[in-house]
């Protein structure tokens, strides 16, 4: 079905009214006018001349092949975790990491972030800068938090209850029974500490609470490194040549 797409002009006239005596100016009415933009109307050919030069460099930029992928990543190749959310998790925490040591001295745990968050699969074939925008578009930053033992558990209870196939870095292996209850659950092979702090990279939009990732509120403390999730991407594919992604045992249930 074809659907067509309309955009609008939005002209508005201010009038004033302005006082000789006591030379102040003030608001009195607002008009707008709105002037439909559809394909009916005709192209100005030294508009066109203009603007063609640009877009054509900007198309360059966004199609010139950067790395390939082997085969079709998705977000629903897997059950509890994905081909596209493992890599998408595993490559923040490998650009980010790096980041994130050098100005705090500590490293990032694991990262969390959110499966509506990823907007388009990997196609099988050559990736660009367009296919980081196709799979996220949103101008999302990279948060590390500071999470106490405590909301780490709160943090495995949301993933158990909500059994959504989360991005979460292969430094977090999270198991459920048969009944759905955690079975199993460690970072970096170690069990969890509530004792201790961990250092989650996730998202500015879940650290606010996103998705009712309300565990991620309050953190004990906040590090921003700068950096959108979208352009970690793109950085990862310009040092890679063939991407590597797989479902795997990080977040399984087993029945």
């Amino acid at each position: 079905m074809l659907i067509k797409t309309q955009h609008f002009v939005i002209f508005l006239t201010f009038l004033f009214c302005i006082s000789c005596q006591q030379k102040d100016t003030k608001l009195q009415e607002i008009h707008g006018k709105e002037i439909a933009m559809v394909d009916s109307i005709p192209e100005v050919d030294s508009i066109k001349t203009f603007i063609t030069p640009y877009r054509d460099h900007i198309k360059e930029i966004l199609d010139t092949p950067l790395a390939y992928a082997p085969k079709t990543m998705q977000k629903t190749d897997g059950e509890l975790n994905s081909s596209i959310g493992n890599f998408i998790a595993d490559l923040t925490f490998e650009i980010s990491n790096p980041v994130f040591e050098k100005r705090t001295g500590n490293n990032i745990d694991f990262v969390l972030l959110n499966h509506g968050g990823i907007r388009a699969i990997i196609s099988q074939g050559e990736v660009s800068r367009r296919t980081a925008y196709q799979v996220m578009p949103f101008e999302n930053r990279v948060l590390i938090l500071e999470l106490s033992g405590e909301k780490v558990i709160e943090l495995l209870s949301y993933l158990a209850k909500s059994k959504t196939a989360h991005p979460i870095s292969k430094q977090l292996e999270l198991h459920l029974n048969d009944r759905g209850e955690i079975a199993h659950a460690s970072i970096a092979q170690k069990p969890i500490d509530v004792s201790k702090s961990y250092f989650v990279a996730t998202s500015d939009f879940l650290a606010n609470g996103g998705d009712h990732m309300d565990f991620f509120k309050n953190p004990i403390n906040t590090t921003d490194i700068e950096y959108l999730l979208r352009n970690e991407i793109i950085d990862y594919f310009m040092k890679t040549d063939t991407l590597k992604a797989s479902v795997d045992q990080r977040f399984i249930q087993i029945k």
